[in-house]
């Protein structure tokens, strides 16, 4: 009899265990594990976020559509609050990797890995490759999330080392991302606003034509839109806040057949070239200019890092600041800090 109640109080006590574990919290293990699997069994995703970025003396802000689509095909449109000139879109099809600006019908196309060759934090898959990859990743689980702390890999970029990424815990999608400095303050920020797992995309979505279309019917609306914008505006000269201790040492105007170019030469510590050169006319759209470089968020817009010189525009002006002198972490301060000041 003693045995069969001690039978019985083991059988219980076994049940009591089952259920306490399968109402407790899930492990790091777990939560990772089925981050996995929605990336696994998933089409594709649509996402709207906004992301800021302290980078600069001046926080900017973006808005930003994500699209993927199994296998390989990206459409990341960011639109910065400060720029009038528009939107950008980075594009990955089958024919590579794009930055588009469409108002000015300008694009660079990169001989590049992106989005596989370092972090990005607005991106799904990267967000939990990083995860996956960081053995000493910490975990923590609150109320409505799934929260966890990693190494970041930004290639051009070593002073936003860590990264705390939030997850729905009833979706396994994400809603927070803060990108950190060496002393742990968030200097990105991605807010998701939405993420609709596995969505329907038309045919020609990740198009070149439908994302940077040519210059008739609806476009050309909008190239003439910014041709009378662009005829009101100076082009002022603007100078970067950090310069690696070098100053200006001459300073060019050039008149051209439809613009103006303004060429600043710094010599010092380090020397450098700065070329701003705003248009009156946009030109008709072109081929892509091709790139063997990094695609690189500057704070309130893209630009493309080539081994010893950077390219942008931004508010409907050019900028190519070029050096054998400076590293590329460095080609990235400086160009920040011409964008800082071009804000006003």
């Amino acid at each position: 009899m003693k045995r069969l109640n001690l039978s019985l109080k083991l059988m219980v006590f076994g049940l009591i265990v089952l259920v306490l574990a399968a109402c407790g919290e899930k492990s790091q293990e777990d939560v990772v594990g089925e981050l996995q699997k929605n990336v696994e069994e998933m089409s594709g995703y649509k996402a709207a976020a906004e992301m800021s970025m302290n980078t600069g003396q001046e926080e900017q802000k973006f808005n930003i559509d994500i699209w993927h689509q199994k296998e390989d095909f990206y459409r990341v449109a960011l639109t910065s609050e400060a720029d009038k000139k528009g939107k950008q879109i980075i594009l990955k099809n089958k024919e590579g990797v794009f930055v588009l600006t469409p108002a000015l019908e300008k694009s660079f196309k990169f001989q590049t890995e992106w989005p596989n060759n370092g972090s990005q934090p607005y991106l799904y898959q990267s967000l939990i490759e990083d995860i996956a990859g960081d053995e000493e990743a910490t975990f923590k689980s609150t109320e409505n999330s799934y929260i966890f702390k990693t190494k970041t890999n930004y290639q051009s970029n070593n002073n936003l080392p860590f990264q705390e990424v939030h997850f729905d815990k009833k979706t396994y999608t994400p809603t927070l991302v803060k990108v950190l400095d060496k002393d742990e303050n968030a200097l990105v920020e991605v807010k998701f606003s939405n993420f609709e797992l596995n969505p329907t995309f038309k045919k020609d979505d990740f198009s070149m034509e439908k994302n940077m279309p040519s210059n008739d019917g609806a476009s050309k609306e909008t190239s003439t839109e910014v041709e009378e914008d662009t005829t009101e505006d100076v082009l002022e000269v603007v100078m970067p806040e950090f310069t690696a201790g070098a100053e200006v040492k001459e300073q060019r105007e050039v008149d051209l057949e439809n613009g103006k170019r303004i060429i600043s030469t710094f010599a010092g510590e380090k020397h450098f070239t700065l070329i701003q050169e705003r248009l009156d006319v946009v030109p008709t759209l072109s081929s892509p200019q091709e790139v063997e470089g990094d695609i690189v968020n500057l704070g309130n817009t893209i630009a493309a890092l080539d081994e010893n010189k950077i390219e942008w525009n931004y508010n409907g002006v050019n900028y190519q600041l070029s050096s054998e002198e400076l590293t590329k972490e460095e080609l990235i301060q400086v160009a920040q800090s011409v964008q800082v000041k071009a804000v006003k």
